[in-house]
């Protein structure tokens, strides 16, 4: 089994380690997270630093690559980007819990976070770095953007287009054949019904854009 890292130390963690043991793709070598002291502990797995020992434990400890498990979309964003100038061949894994449904031609990218009971359907793409957790759903033609996420239960129609680094809140519905633009903030329970433009909050039933945002606006 390769031997992997985990980036970042929180509950988004907890559940990417869970995915992870109960996928039995890889090893999990330690954690790098900036905030704990090297040499403690997180969820039984060694603290070994944070980005700066990315070489080492590649060339030193035959680490394969990893996964950036941070909940903030633009967050994960910057801290991917990091890696990259350090070690641009990192390799970037998946954890895809083994409950996940997954249609014919779909298309997964790189560093994704998949939760159990996820449904992927036919010609659905998703891109880099994204995460779909519990019971959340893509249907069919539809695409999800690097870096962007979906809280539990989300459900789209078929032909569905969400941008980057946007985040869809718990159970919320997006209709067939509508958009989502990058760095947009879906609230929970919204409906949406018309096309949401980049860098927008929107929320209610039907959801109505309320304000602007920045694209490094914490939402969590």
């Amino acid at each position: 089994m390769k031997k992997i890292v985990v980036i970042g130390a929180s509950d988004q963690s907890r559940c990417t380690i869970d995915v992870i043991e109960q996928e039995k793709k890889y090893e999990i070598y330690g954690i790098l997270d900036k905030k704990l002291e090297q040499g403690t502990t997180f969820e039984g797995y060694p603290v070994l630093g944070y980005l700066e020992n990315i070489r080492e434990l590649i060339e030193d400890n035959g680490v394969y690559g990893g996964i950036v498990a941070i909940g903030d979309n633009f967050t994960r964003y910057k801290v991917v980007k990091s890696i990259l100038e350090l070690r641009p061949e990192f390799n970037f894994v998946n954890a895809i819990h083994p409950s996940v449904i997954i249609g014919k031609k779909v298309r997964i990218g790189e560093g994704n976070l998949i939760m159990p009971g996820v449904i992927l359907n036919n010609n659905s793409s998703v891109g880099d770095h994204c995460i779909l957790l519990t019971r959340s759903s893509l249907d069919h033609d539809s695409n999800l953007g690097d870096y962007s996420s979906f809280s539990p239960g989300v459900t789209t129609g078929g032909r569905v287009n969400v941008g980057n680094c946007s985040v869809i809140g718990i159970g919320a519905n997006i209709l067939h054949s509508k958009s989502v633009g990058n760095h947009c903030v879906i609230g929970g329970g919204a409906l949406i019904n018309k096309d949401i433009e980049d860098n927008s909050v929107a929320y209610g039933v039907p959801a109505r854009i309320v304000k602007k945002r920045k694209k490094s606006e914490k939402y969590l």
